[in-house]
């Protein structure tokens, strides 16, 4: 499982405060591996069945993107996207938006099931 310590997790939201897209992108592979860490906890929330409001509150307390409209917004969609999955193991869906997220320069629309 990948995992990051709550030091990358603050740099991320910073680095998510600071961006002006309207779309989360990750700006940096830093960032990538973050949101795949995302990834891992919100398909494991969704696999467990937890109600999404109570996953919302425990996403929340892991990644503060409080100060963080974009970061919100990324933890929104990757818990769209994880509640909606039925396919692969946490571990396969981080991997796939960590890889998407890389080849792409951070647009993880693929994944997430967005479109610009």
């Amino acid at each position: 499982m990948l995992q990051f310590p709550r030091m990358a997790a603050a740099l991320f939201a910073a680095a998510l405060a600071t961006g002006t897209s309207a779309a989360p992108r990750a700006e940096s592979p830093l960032e990538c591996g973050i949101a795949a860490d995302m990834a891992v906890v919100a398909h494991s929330l969704a696999r467990e069945q937890v109600q999404r409001a109570k996953a919302d509150t425990i996403m929340a307390r892991i990644y503060d993107v409080s100060q963080s409209d974009r970061g919100k917004e990324l933890m929104k969609d990757i818990l769209d996207a994880a509640y909606i999955s039925k396919g692969p193991s946490s571990q396969e869906f981080a991997e796939e938006l960590y890889s998407t997220c890389v080849k792409s320069g951070g647009d993880m629309d693929q994944v997430l099931g967005k479109k610009l």
